[in-house]
């Protein structure tokens, strides 16, 4: 590593200390509607223009354009009229609600729910558990009763998880031929996007979503329709209720919310229901085995100290809590994505 001589270290510090700055611009510009403005309108329109549409003030609307210029999540032209601002194909593909591929929603969860539990970290590192009683002033002690602890909340977080699987899904799904599973249970299914992409890769497999009533009735209700007859439903608590026998178990950012008893418990219970020759995929975003990155995980396990009772781990801290529960013939696949897929077989 250089000198400080060598690298201009002020000038990092700075843009870590704007990291906050930095996506809050982003976060405002999907809230108040720029990017849908922009895609709708099907042509550039000026800071005044765009301002008037969403109900803004001029002066406060065109910084926030000028901000995403600097970001490249727009593009501006000068023209004889003034400043002209469209999208950039990044903010059409992800920023834009009618978009497939939309992370809107995963946006507005961070928004509105992470940052007010990280405002509260040096709290969570004294501690050593979540935020949610200083950030909402409700119970700690259930993390997700906390993370649902309203209707349009469970809703912001399942959309928000399903945006997710849109972008990373196929890849973990695909990471291993999974194609001899015909039964598929998955575990914390949500709202069902990683099922679609199940369903969708491997077209003669059956994916039951098995996952706590009220999430299980929002999930018919919003996200998947009658006519995917791929997908079912179980509702139950896996951690309390009965787990039906399965030949694949997926498990997707099921096990960085819990500490590893947690982690054995429930691995013990899908390793007593699954059917001989089958197994169980772990959906996870890993850390290097020495812990060195990557910085994202490594951000990841710090919301998990902040948001749940869990962290994120390596390969080998996986393998080892699925060795625990019985499982054998663990497979490692890092995708070179967000996440990453590990496979135990019985």
């Amino acid at each position: 590593m250089g000198s400080p001589e060598d690298l201009d270290y002020p000038r990092i510090i700075v843009q870590y200390s704007n990291g906050f700055l930095i996506s809050k611009v982003m976060f405002t510009a999907c809230e108040l509607g720029v990017f849908d403005l922009l895609l709708e309108s099907g042509k550039p329109l000026s800071s005044d223009a765009i301002a008037a549409h969403l109900g803004a003030s001029t002066m406060g609307m065109k910084r926030l354009l000028d901000a995403c210029v600097g970001l490249k999540l727009l593009a501006v032209e000068i023209t004889q009229e003034g400043a002209l601002y469209r999208n950039t194909e990044i903010s059409n593909i992800y920023l834009t609600k009618s978009s497939p591929k939309s992370q809107y929603h995963i946006m507005m969860y961070y928004s509105n729910t992470v940052y007010q539990c990280w405002q509260y970290l040096a709290d969570a590192v004294r501690e050593g558990r979540n935020q949610y009683e200083r950030a909402f002033g409700i119970s700690s002690k259930d993390p997700f009763g906390a993370m649902y602890r309203s209707d349009e909340e469970m809703l912001k977080f399942m959309a928000g998880q399903n945006s997710v699987w849109t972008i990373c899904g196929r890849d973990v799904l695909a990471a291993f031929d999974l194609s001899p599973f015909k039964q598929i249970y998955d575990l914390g299914g949500g709202g069902g996007a990683l099922a679609r992409e199940c369903a969708s890769l491997y077209p003669n497999s059956t994916v039951t979503i098995y996952d706590l009533p009220k999430v299980v009735q929002v999930a018919k209700e919003q996200f998947v329709t009658p006519e995917e007859h791929q997908i079912a439903f179980h509702e139950g608590d896996f951690f309390i209720d009965s787990i039906p026998e399965a030949e694949l178990y997926i498990l997707s950012k099921i096990l960085h919310d819990w500490d590893d008893d947690k982690c054995k418990q429930l691995l013990a219970k899908v390793y007593k229901a699954c059917k001989p020759g089958g197994g169980v995929l772990l959906v996870e975003s890993l850390l290097n085995e020495d812990k060195s990155g990557p910085v994202e995980t490594q951000l990841y396990s710090m919301n998990m100290l902040v948001q749940t009772e869990g962290k994120e781990r390596t390969a080998a801290e996986y393998s080892k809590l699925l060795e625990a529960a019985g499982f054998g013939v663990i497979q490692v696949k890092r995708t070179g994505k967000l996440y990453d897929a590990v496979l135990g077989r019985k």
